[in-house]
């Protein structure tokens, strides 16, 4: 089997979901190239697993001050450039395009007439899931943006639907927290406005990961370069996360048992529809603008929930080498039985 697996680049998590999937997918023995859009091609890093992968622009939202700017997104993008991308594409070569929300991939596909598999958390939203912020275009780009011929969704808890459990790395070691220790990610905010929202509580430790570092005057409020190696490091021993409502980095701490706190971006449906997720299922705290009462209050609850999930990467690979065949109730419910929740103070 050979496959092409065109990978979303906006934020980060579409690219460690695809990490923990080519990992899977290299131990098969499976032949896979992987293609990423939607960011500068300077701004990737920590990309060695992907073994020669490609680049293009594709397309992406623009994001000022924690909020999707549609009329900006629209000048900004470039739709002759996107065209060409997809007709230039050749997947002859390829049974299966894996679609990770990730638009240049899944029309060349479409065009090509080679079946695609959407796998992410986005597919999960033709389900009944927790659903906030929704509007027609939002519905219009979950459905246009990279269409699928199967979709598979994830999701931290299956709300009696057919989604599978997050794709994240199984970790085995320790988890034990430092119960000051921060970690700051809220990449499409001003990294001034968060350090001022943070400078008054001066017995925590704040690690700051952020696209443009700034130099704090605080020794207690730490600003670092985006770096997958340095922020993992970080995420083991710390006590909790603030960070906007993406999909990944949220099932990461979950695994690790670290209590959250979700800003979701402003008229980013999926965002919004997270934070109302976390907080129906009782895994986290939402804020919808940076409000420094509401951090405190956090800082100082000690309540996290540890689950911990299946290697769902492994089980889709197995299922593509088994032929792909329809999840049964049955099969999915068999999954999630696996997983387990646990209630702790951090």
């Amino acid at each position: 089997m050979r496959i092409f697996y065109g990978v979303q680049g906006t934020g980060n998590g579409h690219i460690t979901r695809a990490r923990v999937m080519a990992k899977e997918l290299y131990k098969a023995g499976i032949e896979v190239d992987f293609q990423f859009t939607g960011r500068a091609f300077d701004k990737y890093f920590d990309m060695t697993v992907f073994n020669g992968y490609q680049l293009r622009q594709g397309l992406t939202f623009a994001v000022e001050n924690g909020q999707v700017n549609y009329l900006k997104t629209l000048l900004t993008s470039k739709p002759i450039t996107f065209a060409k991308d997809v007709k230039r594409l050749d997947l002859t070569n390829y049974d299966l395009v894996i679609s990770d929300f990730e638009p240049v991939t899944a029309w060349a596909a479409k065009a090509q007439g080679v079946p695609v598999l959407g796998l992410g958390h986005q597919y999960a939203f033709k389900h009944k899931i927790p659903r906030e912020g929704s509007d027609p275009l939002a519905e219009l780009v979950m459905k246009l943006y990279a269409p699928a011929d199967i979709g598979i969704g994830l999701h931290w808890h299956h709300f009696g639907q057919p989604v599978l459990p997050p794709i994240i790395e199984t970790y085995e070691g320790s988890t034990s927290a430092i119960k000051n220790k921060i970690i700051v990610y809220l990449p499409f905010e001003d990294t001034n406005t968060v350090i001022s929202h943070l400078s008054p509580f001066n017995n925590f430790e704040f690690h700051i990961y952020t696209p443009e570092v700034v130099q704090s005057e605080h020794d207690f409020i730490t600003c670092k370069p985006l770096s997958r190696e340095g922020f993992q490091k970080d995420l083991i021993d710390c006590a909790g996360i603030i960070s906007n409502a993406g999909f990944e980095l949220a099932s990461e701490a979950l695994q690790m048992g670290k209590k959250i706190l979700a800003k979701p971006l402003h008229a980013q449906m999926e965002q919004i529809s997270n934070a109302a997720a976390l907080q129906q299922l009782g895994y986290g705290h939402i804020m919808y603008d940076m409000d420094t009462k509401m951090i405190g209050h956090w800082l100082h609850n000690a309540h996290a929930v540890q689950i911990t999930y299946p290697n769902t990467a492994k089980i889709l690979v197995e299922w593509l080498q088994d032929g792909m065949q329809e999840m049964t109730t049955d099969y999915v419910e068999n999954i999630w039985n696996t997983v387990d929740i646990k209630h702790i103070r951090n």
